[in-house]
This record gives structure tokens, C-alpha cells and sequence, in this order.
């Protein structure tokens, strides 16, 4: 495979939950890709549709980030190869040096609002600041605003950045309780910044420090993030675009994909129940029932949406220390066919968690980049075939979702 050339401006991505599994993996992808190691199997920036796209060179994105853990990044990447046994030695190695420098790139995140169960995560030494800032001796929700903006200027300027794109990888939050009733526009939101007790968490305020600066963001986990209305105003105001929630790689994948079949066929869906074991981190933190909840929630949502109707549904989430980052769900679909006859389809999905995330965390840095190249602000709905639970307006079935993406893609030569 030859090596991608550089050509164009640099730009950066910075990762929230940069140690932890999917953005190491994201890294690790990237690292394959600079140094032409690896095709584009599973990236769907690289797939012919896209192939006109001005989208951004591989060698031209510069990765920095923040996090809560001070665990070196090269441990992490061997974590994936020995206890889950993905990845290359050769691979390993090759990104060996490029970690040792984006070490430097990162920098301790915030612990606001986060829960109980991911403050546990957090290393004594990480609980506090480096002496030229302090997140977490932040008094208010607006000074850790600051903080984050500070890195994330530093960052751009260190690096000389034309651009940098926020997305978010960092462990499920715990969902914050009566969001429809918070202020819809940013100018009445932002006074409970300054504020002690702000109920905004972390993800929120990792959103509003970006599009504040006018740089995209991308939320791939189940937390708030951006999906607050006040935050889409925000991004408006400052002619900049976010993306979100909670990245779309297996089970629920599939439902978006098999839903529409039923309800093509006219086929009533009565149940159906899927059981998901996982390992890793993210299994851990989603062990805690609040943390959980925001999980089963994204999850859970879009068959009402796709169907018409919401069958009966059961999802369970458990974490099998021993799977590592492999995981595994069962479904069984009960639905009823001609002449009032039951059936069942039932499949199993096996997959590594962050091999199946990480493709999707680089196709989104670079068509968020271009989105934000093109001045395309607010919410990027023709993103959704990457989420479970898109922001904006659109069908949740796969094939929909999709169909919007070429969309944007054929816009651009018109």
C-alpha cells in the first residue's frame, strides 16, 4: 500500500477520552493510514461515492485530546493486543513513536457533573491540574469553559491548525434530569455558567467551548453533548456545525437495517429483545444503573420511529470482564405474518467494540470538517446513519439515513 501525500492545510482532532479504547483505536487507525499500513476497510470516507470529496488528507490531521486517566497511550494499544487480541505486533510498534509525541497533546479533562462511577475512574494524580491551569479546581461551570478553550487554542496554535474538530469518546454520563425544561437559546442558558452549581455535565460543557470557538463537534456517545437546543442556537451564532449521538456500530445498527424489512413486508414486529455482554471500560462504567439508563435509552428508540408502533422490548446491558473489548448481543424478534402465524428471526452480533467504532470516529472528523469548510452551521442531520440517536430531523431507518449522506455528497458538485 503506498503512503497517502500531504497536500493542504494541517488540521487537528481532538479527542475527549483520548486514553480509552475507541479514540486509541481511532489513533492507532490513523497512524495505519499516514503510513499507508492499512486499506479502507471500514471507512466509508473511502468508499467510491465519496471519492470527489475535498476531503482532508490523512497525513494532514494532527490528534490531541483530554482525559480524566494519565495511563500512557502505548499501554492501551497493547491492552487491545494481548487481552483482546486485535491488532498487529507490527502494527503496534509502527505507532509506537507517533503516541510517544501525541502524549504531549493531552491534557486532564474536566470531572464536572460526570457521576460517581466515572469520578472512580479518575487517577489521584488527574484529580488535580498541571500548574498553568486548573479544570478541576474550576469554581464554576464557566471556568472550566475557559480551561477547555485554552487547550484547545493552544493546541491549534502549537501545531499551526488551520481548523480542529471536538469529538466526544469519553464514558456515558449519567443523563441530567428535566432537559426540556432548560432555556432554549444560548443567551438564556449561558447565565448558569458562572454559576457553583450549573447541571450542565462534562459533555456540555466540552460542546459549548467548542462551538463557542467556532470549531465542529462531535458527540459519540449517549451523553448530552450538544443535543440541547440552546447549544444548536450556539453553534448557529458562531457559524458552526455539531453532530451526534451516541455512534451507531452494532445492534443497533442491525434493528435500523431489519426494522424497515417489517414494516416493508407489512409484518407486525410483537417483540423483540436483544441481551448485550461487553468487557471493556465502557462496560464498567455502563454497570452503574444511571450510567446505564442513558445507554438503554439511545438504544431503545428508534424501532417506535422506524415501525410505527413500539412492540414489546427488552434490552439488557452486562459487563463480562473477561470479553475484553468484544462484545456480543443476542436478539429474538417475534412477529407475526399471514394468516395470523408467529415467527421468529433471531441473530447473533459479535464484534470488537472500538475496531467497529474507531473507522466511524475518522469518517466523522473529516466530513465534519468539510461541513465546517463548506460554512455549513447547526446540526449535521445527513450524518445520522452514524448514530443511534441523530440530532435533527430524518428517518432512523439505515437505508434513509444513508440516502441523506450521498445527498450531501451530490450537493456539493451541484
Amino acid at each position: 500500500m503506498s503512503r497517502p501525500t500531504t497536500d493542504g492545510p494541517r488540521v487537528g482532532i481532538w479527542l475527549i477520552g483520548a486514553r480509552g479504547g475507541v479514540a486509541v483505536t481511532s489513533i492507532a487507525g490513523l497512524i495505519a493510514q499516514q503510513q499507508g499500513l492499512a486499506d479502507g476497510t471500514g471507512l466509508v470516507s473511502t468508499l467510491p461515492p465519496f471519492a470527489n470529496l475535498p476531503l482532508v488528507e490523512w497525513n494532514n490531521l494532527v490528534v490531541g485530546g483530554h482525559d480524566i486517566r494519565q495511563a500512557p497511550l502505548i499501554d492501551e494499544l497493547e491492552r487491545l493486543h494481548t487481552q483482546s487480541r486485535v491488532l498487529s505486533p507490527a502494527l503496534v510498534e509502527s505507532c509506537r513513536e507517533e503516541l510517544a509525541k501525541i502524549e504531549s497533546r493531552i491534557r486532564p479533562g474536566t470531572l464536572w457533573n460526570v457521576g460517581t462511577r466515572i469520578k472512580q475512574l479518575a487517577e489521584p494524580a488527574a484529580a488535580g491540574r498541571s500548574s498553568d491551569s486548573g479544570i478541576n479546581n474550576a469554581k464554576s461551570a464557566s471556568d472550566v469553559v475557559a480551561a477547555v478553550q485554552a487547550d484547545l487554542a493552544a493546541f491549534k496554535e502549537d501545531n499551526a491548525l488551520e481548523q480542529v474538530v471536538v469529538i466526544n469518546l469519553a464514558s456515558t454520563e449519567v443523563s441530567p434530569e428535566d432537559t426540556d425544561a432548560w432555556p432554549a437559546t444560548w443567551d438564556e442558558l449561558k447565565i448558569s455558567l458562572p454559576t457553583a452549581d450549573c447541571p450542565l455535565p462534562a459533555s456540555s460543557l466540552y460542546a459549548i467551548a467548542a462551538l463557542d470557538a467556532g470549531m465542529p463537534y462531535v458527540n459519540f456517545t449517549p451523553s448530552l453533548g450538544s443535543a440541547l437546543p440552546a447549544l444548536d442556537d450556539l453553534a448557529h451564532q458562531r457559524g458552526t456545525c455539531h453532530a451526534g449521538r451516541d455512534g451507531k456500530t452494532g445492534e443497533t445498527l442491525m434493528k435500523s437495517v431489519l426494522a424497515p424489512m417489517f414494516a416493508a413486508r407489512n409484518l407486525e414486529v410483537m417483540s423483540w429483545v436483544g441481551h448485550n455482554i461487553f468487557g471493556n471500560l465502557d462496560g464498567k462504567v455502563l454497570d452503574d444503573p444511571a450510567n446505564k439508563q442513558s445507554k438503554l435509552s439511545s438504544k431503545g428508540n428508534l424501532l417506535g420511529d422506524i415501525l410505527g408502533y413500539a412492540p414489546q422490548s427488552h434490552i439488557s446491558i452486562e459487563h463480562i470482564e473477561s470479553l475484553g473489548d468484544w462484545k456480543t448481543a443476542w436478539d429474538h424478534i417475534h412477529f407475526r405474518g399471514f394468516l395470523n402465524t408467529p415467527m421468529t428471526l433471531q441473530f447473533t452480533w459479535q464484534g470488537c467494540d472500538s475496531l467497529l467504532a474507531a473507522p466511524l470516529v475518522l469518517d466523522l472528523a473529516r466530513f465534519t470538517l468539510l461541513a465546517r469548510e463548506r460554512g455549513e452551521t447547526g446540526t449535521l442531520d445527513f450524518l445520522a446513519s452514524f448514530f443511534k440517536s441523530p440530532l435533527g430531523e430524518g428517518d432512523q431507518a439505515f437505508a434513509a439515513q444513508y440516502e441523506r449522506l450521498l445527498a450531501w455528497v451530490n450537493s456539493y458538485s451541484e
